[in-house]
């Protein structure tokens, strides 16, 4: 099967992690796999050497394609030029399965590739679109703020209501995502299938050599004292770092063994690096910046919770991969973050912006470690089963043979 994966970046983040798992899994299993994205800028980092260096048993490797004008704003221009390179791109490489990821890339992909299936003789390419998360953002600040983000909520509405009907399924990384989109009246339920976002679960399962939790917490300058408070997050808007420094600064000043440990980097690192140092708290916070995929596992394992006061996600996996580490989770409850941190079962969920509920979610941790535990081992005992890389894509296989039956079926009627 030739697949064809668009994403608007490449950049570190969940939604492209998830991505390139996939187009590895693929290729490993047989298919050929192309990856297209636009221009990858910013402090985020980015997945591409990944793929460079990609080799499948066999030598099948994942081919890559730049959109040039595919940029994750809404630029009606740029929009329309990334439209036409998306076709011309399908119509070139004729693929079986389009395959799109994020917003932008999801809503430009689909009318290109649904505009190529339907002057095919054969129907194809079957066309599949992934809600990694939301696009709609929270309605927040000023007045005019507002404003705008209730003009670009409708504005992302009406265009995934229009690409919805021009795709043959959609997959949903949590069952909340699905029931977002429903609820803004995008596609029909029959449309809709749950596949979670795979991940290199043995890798988080099993500390490599130099790996282990007392090794790295020593390399941080850790010691067996700290209590150690982690994010893995871009250091950007709606990741929540503003709001652990409101939750915990009483409690970073109080005990001189409590740690931050930020890792990740982004557009906000300046601000809030200055915003810990005008709190007094810089000895109390480590950043270690952008940190390989393959390290995140070790990272984890050096905190002692992991938390993730993010407000806007599809479901996070900075949430399953800690509990796969072993590490308990305190995380906001918004969109499908509950379906992996389960309230007293396999972590700790606040409400989102509820900052009290937070200090409180944390200082338990603190106070309970043996009960903190236990709900980590069920968490990873329930991630190892339900968020490997195998069953992604086998998740992926079922509805892409579902979508290459209904696109086929269609080229027939028209024929």
């Amino acid at each position: 099967m030739r697949i064809l994966h668009i994403s608007t970046r490449l950049i570190l983040g969940g939604s492209q992690e998830n991505t390139v798992l996939s187009c590895e899994e693929q290729a490993r299993r047989g298919h050929e796999v192309h990856l297209a994205f636009g221009p990858i800028y910013g402090p985020e980092g980015s997945l591409l050497e990944r793929v460079e260096r990609f080799s499948a048993p066999g030598g099948a490797r994942i081919a890559t394609h730049v959109i040039p004008h595919m940029v994750r704003e809404i630029a009606p221009l740029r929009d329309w030029r990334a439209l036409r390179q998306t076709r011309e791109l399908i119509r070139r490489l004729r693929p079986d399965i389009v395959h799109t990821h994020s917003s932008k890339a999801g809503i430009l992909g689909r009318a290109a590739a649904f505009s190529v299936a339907r002057s095919s003789p054969d129907g194809l390419p079957g066309v599949v679109h992934t809600i990694h998360g939301p696009p709609f953002m929270p309605s927040e600040g000023s007045a005019i703020s507002r404003l705008k983000v209730r003009v670009n909520n409708a504005i992302y509405t009406l265009a995934e209501r229009f690409a919805a009907r021009r795709c043959h399924a959609i997959i949903s990384v949590a069952d909340a995502m699905t029931n977002q989109f429903l609820a803004r009246g995008i596609g029909t339920p029959s449309l809709y299938a749950t596949v979670r976002s795979g991940m290199e679960a043995e890798r988080f399962l099993t500390p490599a050599p130099g790996e282990d939790r007392a090794s790295v917490r020593a390399a941080l300058g850790l010691n067996d004292r700290h209590f150690v408070v982690g994010t893995v997050a871009r250091l950007a808007q709606h990741k929540g770092h503003d709001d652990l420094l409101d939750a915990l600064g009483e409690d970073l000043r109080a005990n001189a063994d409590w740690r931050l440990l930020w890792v990740g980097d982004g557009w906000w690192r300046e601000r809030l690096l200055e915003r810990v140092r005008l709190m007094g708290v810089s000895d109390r916070v480590i950043t270690t910046g952008l940190v390989p995929p393959e390290r995140v596992g070790a990272m984890i394992r050096a905190m002692d919770v992991l938390a993730h006061p993010s407000v806007r996600e599809g479901l996070p996996r900075t949430v399953p991969q800690a509990l796969l580490c072993g590490v308990c989770p305190v995380a906001y409850d918004v969109d499908g973050t509950g379906e992996a941190c389960i309230e007293m079962r396999t972590g700790r969920l606040v409400r989102a912006g509820d900052r009290s509920g937070l200090r409180s979610a944390i200082r338990w941790c603190f106070d309970n470690p043996a009960e903190r535990a236990l709900l980590a081992e069920r968490g990873r005992e329930m991630c190892a089963r339900q968020f490997s890389v195998g069953a992604m894509v086998d998740g992926l296989d079922a509805q892409y043979a579902r979508a290459i039956a209904l696109a086929k079926n269609a080229g027939v009627r028209r024929a």
